[in-house]
């Protein structure tokens, strides 16, 4: 399996630990985050949506521009946007950028958060209005000719567009969600299925089922999957662990009076519940899986943490590698801090650790 690495463009400088500072749309920062992923090796970016950021499809334009070969992951929430108008626009991204756009379909977030931009659909029904989206969407970027959609949700007459996307046979989709109604959708619709740093053996068997679901529709080997963290890396372990404890000081006293409180008890997602409930049973999962940020934010998003020295993170990376895992996004908690030694340091190590573990099989099969 090939590897792929995936960074993170906020808007401006900030995380759980680090309060912002200047703008909030820092274009300064948003160059120097992009220079600093392309130097670091990171195949494509992140760009995340909610409510209260600025609009996903804006600074991905403005990535395009100011990037040279780092891919864009744009994270589109269906519903907000009428699907062929949003497959025009990414298709627009992807002439720009020659051919380095991606889609992050996210359907779920808090519902407080989707309320807040007028959806109120119920779960399993968002769900079903993202797979009559993407099925449009797809059109659009496919079809020879003029086409019709009558469905529940949308309806479309003599759809034609001109623009095209780069990438064939369309524009990858990236695909969030962790309930049931979601590894349906995925099944059928995603290219990666991404999950949140969890222990192995939940990644195993949300691998196994999210496989089975997209077996009934022929396409077991068609979809890879994607591992989110927060990687932690210092010289030595003991350092790592310092760090943690001192992002975690940070988190607490930079947000007094944050969110974060606000959301326990709050309506979370599927994926957030389940991070929190690691979280409750452990503060350390499979000797690094670190869980005491997901615990304070009520798992607000990409949130667990591998903690060690860039090769015993790297080892840690290389067992979900072996269950099926090949892509990896990495976000740190110091932005552009942990991007260069992500690129210094553990990037270079999880490549070379794949590589010997690839040799290794390749000798026993032989």
């Amino acid at each position: 399996m090939s590897l792929e690495f995936i960074g993170f463009i906020g808007p401006s400088e900030s995380s759980e630990s680090l309060a912002p500072r200047g703008p909030l749309v820092d274009t300064a920062f948003i160059k120097a985050s992009i220079r600093a992923q392309e130097y670091a090796g990171f195949d494509k970016a992140l760009i995340a949506v909610n409510s209260a950021s600025p609009d996903s499809f804006a600074i991905g334009a403005y990535a395009a521009a100011a990037s040279d070969t780092l891919g864009l992951l744009i994270a589109q929430r269906p519903g907000f946007t009428s699907p062929t108008l949003a497959a025009r626009q990414l298709a627009t991204l992807d002439q720009l950028s020659g051919g380095r756009v991606a889609v992050n379909v996210i359907t779920g977030g808090d519902g407080g958060d989707l309320q807040k931009d007028g959806d109120f659909l119920p779960h399993d029904e968002r769900y079903e209005r993202t797979d009559e989206y993407l099925d449009v969407a797809r059109k659009v970027w496919t079809s020879d000719g003029p086409f019709d959609h009558q469905g529940k949700h949308f309806r479309v007459e003599r759809n034609h567009t001109a623009v095209r996307p780069v990438q064939k046979p369309h524009i990858p989709i990236y695909f969030s969600g962790a309930s049931d109604a979601a590894v349906r959708v995925a099944a059928k619709h995603a290219d990666v299925y991404m999950m949140w740093g969890e222990p192995l053996e939940d990644v195993r068997t949300r691998i196994a089922a999210v496989r089975a679901e997209a077996a009934k529709l022929g396409r077991a080997d068609k979809i890879r999957f994607s591992l989110s963290v927060r990687p932690i890396i210092a010289d030595t372990e003991q350092e790592a662990w310092a760090r943690a404890d001192r992002i975690l000081e940070r988190a607490r006293a930079s947000f007094p009076a944050s969110d974060f409180i606000k959301r326990r008890g709050a309506n979370i997602n599927v994926g957030s519940d389940r991070l929190v409930d690691i979280a409750r049973k452990g503060r350390v999962h499979d000797q690094r899986l670190w869980t005491e940020i997901a615990a304070l934010t009520a798992a607000a998003g990409n949130s667990t943490a591998l903690v060690g020295t860039a090769e015993q993170v790297a080892v840690a990376v290389l067992e979900y590698y072996r269950l099926g895992v090949n892509t990896f996004l990495f976000r740190g908690f110091d932005p552009l801090q942990d991007v260069v030694a992500y690129g210094q340091q553990l990037i270079p190590e999880v490549r070379r650790q794949v590589a010997e573990d690839e040799r290794v099989e390749q000798r026993r099969a032989a």
